[in-house]
């Protein structure tokens, strides 16, 4: 689908008037009018199906999304089979992070696991924003911390030496994702056959 801007003034109609990304820029730092200003001219809303691409390695990389509905998981390719390595829903950023800022390929798809509502942010904007505004700067180190922990939460459950310690931990970090997300991604995420986790869900 074509995301491009083709909302005009009333994009924002169905948000209460802003961009939703204010918010969530809010819950770190407060924003000048002038940062406000930019976020909703650049950024508007899109609607993905499910199980649908909302980044391949065929699609330039030019925006990172915000999650208002919906979920989604990244993966890899090791030839027809697919690797999940992170999943991310409601109120998550969700990018193909290997060449973020980068007009470059990546071997990264993103695909929706249901139908999703989202917030496009382009890149230019946000590299606008933290060349001009030493606030867009403190606001983006905040949130890259949030990633970075999830990277690194993400990490350690994979390095988990056996499928139950695995699965246990992610009972504990993603227990909003069990009965919501279909069970091949999960096992795929946590590096198991499908049948192990089955197996193992029916006992613990």
């Amino acid at each position: 689908m074509n995301i491009e801007n083709i909302y005009g003034d009333q994009k924002w109609a169905s948000f209460g008037g802003q961009s939703p990304l204010i918010a969530v820029f809010k819950s770190f730092h407060h924003l000048s009018p002038e940062i406000e200003e930019v976020i909703n001219d650049q950024t508007f809303p899109v609607n993905f199906a499910k199980n649908k691409h909302i980044a391949s390695p065929l699609k330039r990389n030019k925006y990172i999304y915000l999650i208002l509905q919906g979920a989604v998981h990244g993966y890899i390719k090791m030839g027809s089979k697919k690797i999940t390595t992170w999943i991310a829903a409601e109120n998550e950023l969700a990018g193909t992070i290997r060449n973020l800022w980068e007009d470059v390929i990546t071997d990264e798809y993103i695909e929706t696991i249901e139908n999703v509502i989202a917030i496009a942010i382009p890149h230019s904007m946000s590299k606008l924003l933290y060349e001009n505004y030493p606030i867009a700067n403190y606001v983006g180190r905040k949130m890259t911390e949030i990633y970075i922990k999830g990277a690194s939460e993400r990490a350690f459950i994979v390095r988990l030496p056996t499928a139950l310690k695995r699965y246990q931990r992610l009972l504990v970090s993603y227990p909003h994702l069990m009965n919501r997300v279909p069970l091949k991604y999960i096992a795929s995420f946590i590096g198991m056959r499908l049948e192990t986790l089955s197996r193992m869900r029916s006992k613990v």
